[in-house]
């Protein structure tokens, strides 16, 4: 077990899309006692598709690997990806795969469903965000015209977190923060909006019930884990509303998370509503609000430029001018779906180091710039322009990405220490939950947020303009 503890035991889960994470944390101090992993699949092609089943499997596999650290656990909590289509049957058997929020086969049933009812604006006002092919609206939408008999087998629907809480506990329950990322939990209301489930031919008895913050789901009835029975099972929550309470995020704290994608989001008490669809207006799990946007070229898309060029991900140069807009998967934010990579102001001087800066360039300038629309859906009272910006994902840890959030942002960066945020904020879940705490104190005082501090830099003005200028005057062959 490692260190010994001095609290009660909590268990974090991080169901994500590639694999299960579970932690088994001290809920006084916030030591990390024990860990695990065990791998998901995910169908290739066009669609992306996991058998619920082996979620269930793997985190049977990462609790066993913590030993006898999980069985003394009297309290856990599951953080899952987000918008995720589980379909089951009357006996709670899945009727078929889930559909992935990856899964983009429901970009037409997006927009379909967005016109029917009203258009960008109505959705944002009504829901908080415009429902993308992520959404699981669009995804039940996809089902139902392209699968019509699984549709019609399905009983229950459920987000993966539910899916997994409902077999540890018995109990068809999810939270405000996960189920306003399904498209028919409305903002305005914090409810099921009965009229879109209508639109969808979806009856609202398929669907969980939604937890209040710091409300249990029940306790462990499961026989096939080695969990103890009758220990508490928090709501749990979305795997982005999970590691804002990982980080004990405060209101108009903004975090970047470099991944494979980019997200960024902050904690506000002012309900989002983006008529563009840039800011998703999330709810999180405490009762405040998560206004997020995300970007899809990061790391990947900087790794395979740098691998293109023939250089390592760390052999970058400052200065010259070339722009480069690294968006080889397309991009969602900006709205561009159809674009490519597209590079500007190539000279006899451009080094290939000069050009591999141009790509982070390019893809923090993105991501900056969706920090500004999520920082306009935050009250005034609660943003501060010179706070630090929290760089958390795989990237944080490359001294070029934080030397170029830190050029660009001009603001302070702070890269936390802790790991693993989604499976830590689910712990903080559980650790409120058992000692009647608010789990975002509880992570502040656990110090999740503490790391290494960075002091602005004078930010690089000239960059950011002819980045601007490339994306606007660019804008007809990125649409093409």
């Amino acid at each position: 077990m490692g260190a010994q503890s001095a609290g009660p035991l909590v268990v974090g889960v991080d169901s994500s899309t590639q694999s299960t994470k579970t932690l088994v944390v001290d809920a006084d101090t916030g030591v990390v006692l024990a860990r695990g992993q065990a791998p998901h699949a995910v169908s290739g092609g066009e669609g992306k598709e996991s058998d619920p089943g082996q979620w269930w499997r793997a985190l049977g596999e990462a609790l066993a690997q913590c030993g006898d650290a999980a069985r003394q656990a009297s309290a856990l909590s599951v953080g899952g990806q987000q918008h995720g289509l589980v379909t089951l049957d009357a006996a709670g058997a899945p009727v078929r795969p889930a559909l992935l929020w990856n899964d983009v086969r429901s970009a037409p049933q997006s927009e379909r469903l967005i016109a029917e009812l009203g258009g960008a604006q109505a959705w944002a006002e009504r829901v908080g965000s415009v429902p993308g092919p992520a959404f699981t609206v669009a995804k039940w939408a996809w089902l139902r015209e392209n699968e019509p008999a699984a549709a019609a087998a399905t009983a229950a629907v459920r987000l993966p977190h539910d899916y997994l809480v409902q077999r540890l506990t018995g109990e068809a329950v999810t939270d405000r923060g996960d189920a306003s990322g399904t498209g028919w939990w409305a903002s305005s209301t914090e409810s099921y909006d009965t009229e879109i489930l209508e639109q969808v031919g979806l009856a609202p008895e398929a669907l969980p019930r939604v937890a209040l913050p710091g409300e249990a789901a029940g306790t462990v009835h499961a026989d096939d884990l080695p969990l103890p029975k009758g220990a508490l099972v928090a709501a749990g929550t979305g795997d982005n509303m999970a590691a804002a309470l990982g980080l004990g995020l405060r209101p108009g704290q903004p975090v970047l998370s470099l991944g494979t994608s980019g997200t960024v989001y902050t904690v506000s008490r002012h309900r989002p509503a983006d008529p563009t669809g840039t800011v998703a207006g999330f709810a999180d799990a405490r009762g405040d609000w998560l206004p997020l946007a995300c970007t899809l070229n990061c790391t990947l898309a900087v790794d395979r430029v740098a691998a293109l060029l023939g250089r390592s991900r760390e052999a970058v140069e400052e200065g010259g001018e070339v722009v480069m807009l690294p968006f080889l998967d397309g991009e969602r934010t900006p709205n561009l779906p159809g674009a490519s990579g597209l590079v500007h102001g190539l000279r006899h001087d451009t080094t290939p180091g000069r050009l591999l800066q141009a790509a982070y360039d390019g893809a923090v300038f993105a991501l900056l710039q969706a920090l500004e629309e999520v920082l306009e859906e935050v009250l005034d009272a609660d943003a501060a322009p010179d706070a630090p910006l929290l760089l958390i994902g795989g990237g944080a840890r490359g001294r070029a990405w934080r030397e170029t959030v830190r050029r660009l942002s001009g603001r302070p960066v702070v890269v936390p220490e802790a790991q693993e945020l989604v499976a830590l904020g689910a712990a903080a879940q559980a650790a409120g939950l058992l000692l009647g705490e608010d789990p975002a104190a509880v992570a502040r005082r656990w110090g999740t947020a503490h790391g290494a501090a960075y002091e602005a830099r004078p930010r690089d003005g000239a960059a950011w303009d002819r980045l601007a200028a490339t994306l606007a005057d660019g804008a007809a062959l990125l649409r093409r």
